[in-house]
């Protein structure tokens, strides 16, 4: 599998959730281009769905495009341009062998795409990455060089750990990468492409939730034996929700009985100047230097 992309590469832009506005992803495709990318968008990544105003497009076409990306022999990663919701209605819609059969591509997204995250880790055993996306707010100069970066060097030996990281639970952890949004992780239980904690450093982040609600999500997935076997967490940003001196208090309350080492606000999430992390690939979590080590 090639894990990073060359100049003069073509990726592809989708939108397998929410609508996306043209000025921001005018924007993010001008950025793409600098970087010596051939960017091709394909239509509905400017369609709206004619009835359900925050979907872009119709199920169908949303899954058949993200489809139509990947098979393409052409293109070389595929992004999502943003998040909202929508992920989860289309992912019975893709034909998951049919993806597999033509082999491995980059993926990068976040938000409501830890959805897709985590199909592709179940359905073709890919790493992902979860990142900025192109048509947010979020695509600033500093989170779109983090994109950058892991897009076009190789991943081992590179450390992760945003300005404001901290200890939570002290200890080192090595396991494969997991997670992402708390409440797609909340809502992926039960189904086929729910892929558990266990063995792994699970990453949770969110975004405008409230704290029972926070707390409502990381209970159910303790109870559903998600965290069952986890070696470590990083937490990322909590924007947008209630106090982080309370969301710092929470996650100690629900997480710290697991007593494995833990970091808060590693640097990855829904802010300016996020990290981009891959899931589905071993890394070092080194909870006493609030950093995370990535092997492959």
């Amino acid at each position: 599998m090639r894990t990073a992309l060359r100049p003069g590469d073509t990726v592809a832009l989708v939108a397998p959730a929410g609508p996306v506005p043209a000025d921001r992803l005018d924007a993010g495709v001008a950025v793409l281009q600098t970087w010596d990318l051939r960017v091709r968008c394909l239509p509905g990544v400017r369609a709206r769905h004619p009835e359900l105003s925050y979907l872009a497009g119709t199920d169908v076409q949303r899954a058949a495009e993200f489809q139509e990306a990947w098979l393409d022999p052409e293109v070389a990663a595929v992004f999502a341009a943003r998040g909202g919701y929508g992920c989860q209605r289309m992912l019975g819609l893709v034909d998951w062998a049919a993806l597999r059969a033509a082999g491995p591509t980059l993926f990068a997204g976040s938000s409501d795409t830890t959805a897709l995250h985590d199909a592709i880790g179940v359905h073709l055993g890919l790493p992902t990455l979860f990142s900025p996306m192109p048509a947010t707010t979020h695509f600033d100069a500093v989170g779109a060089e983090g994109l950058r970066a892991a897009l076009f060097t190789p991943a081992a030996g590179r450390v992760l750990r945003g300005p404001d990281a901290e200890t939570l639970v002290p200890g080192r952890a090595r396991g494969t990468l997991v997670g992402g949004n708390l409440s797609l992780l909340a809502a992926g239980l039960g189904t086929p492409e729910c892929r558990p904690a266990r063995g792994g450093i699970a990453l949770l982040e969110d975004v405008g939730e409230e704290l029972y609600r926070i707390d409502r999500m990381l209970t159910h997935l303790l109870r559903a034996g998600w965290f069952d076997g986890v070696h470590g967490i990083a937490l990322g940003s909590w924007s947008g929700c209630a106090s982080p001196d309370s969301v710092r208090a929470l996650v100690l309350d629900r997480l710290g009985p697991l007593e494995v080492p833990m970091v808060w606000d590693l640097g990855f999430g829904h802010h300016p100047g996020a990290l981009t992390v891959p899931l589905g690939v071993p890394a070092q979590l080194d909870a006493d230097a609030a950093s995370l080590v990535l092997e492959g």
